[in-house]
C-alpha cells in the first residue's frame, strides 16, 4: 500500500470516528441533544468507519476507502442542508424531535418532560458556525482529500 492510500485509510477512520466523538461529547458532556438531522448526519459517519475498517482487511481497500470518503462527504451534505435551515437560508424538510428517555414513570410523563429539541435552531456556534457547519466544512475536506489521496499515483 502506497504512502497516500495509507494516510487516506487513516483519514477515513480517524475523521468520522472524532467527529462522531465530539457529538457524542457534546450530547453527554454539554447537553447539546442532537436533533432528527444531527442524527441523519451521524448514521454516514457510522458507515464510513465500518467502511475504513473493512479497507484494513478486504481487498481492494482503495474501492473501500472510497467508499468511506463517499460516506463523509454524504454526512457533509447532510450537515450543509442542516446549517442552511439553521441559518434561515431555506426551510427544513422535518419537524422538530423530542428525545425521550426511557426508564423511570409513564411514558406520558417522559414524552411531556423530554427537552424539545430544534432542527432550525443552532444550540451552539463558534465564529457564527454551527455543529452542523462544521461538519459540513470538516466533512466536506476530508472526503474530498481522502479521494484525492487515493487517485494519487504514487510510487510504493
Amino acid at each position: 500500500m502506497t504512502p497516500a492510500t495509507r494516510l487516506a485509510q487513516r483519514l477515513a477512520l480517524g475523521i468520522p470516528a472524532a467527529l462522531l466523538a465530539g457529538a457524542y461529547i457534546s450530547e453527554f458532556g454539554f447537553g447539546l441533544y442532537p436533533c432528527e438531522m444531527c442524527w441523519w448526519q451521524r448514521w454516514p459517519h457510522f458507515a464510513a468507519v465500518g467502511l475504513a475498517l473493512a479497507s484494513t482487511v478486504l481487498p481492494p481497500r482503495k474501492l473501500w476507502i472510497a467508499m468511506a470518503a463517499l460516506a463523509i462527504l454524504v454526512s457533509g451534505a447532510i450537515g450543509g442542508f442542516h446549517a442552511g435551515v439553521e441559518y434561515d437560508w431555506w426551510e427544513g424538510i422535518t419537524g422538530c424531535a423530542n428525545m425521550v428517555a426511557a426508564g423511570e414513570g409513564s411514558a406520558l410523563d417522559a414524552i411531556l418532560n423530554a427537552p424539545i429539541v430544534r432542527c432550525d435552531e443552532a444550540p451552539w456556534t463558534l465564529f457564527g458556525i454551527s455543529l452542523a457547519g462544521f461538519n459540513f466544512l470538516i466533512s466536506t475536506a476530508a472526503g474530498l482529500a481522502i479521494l484525492a489521496l487515493i487517485a494519487r499515483k504514487d510510487r510504493v
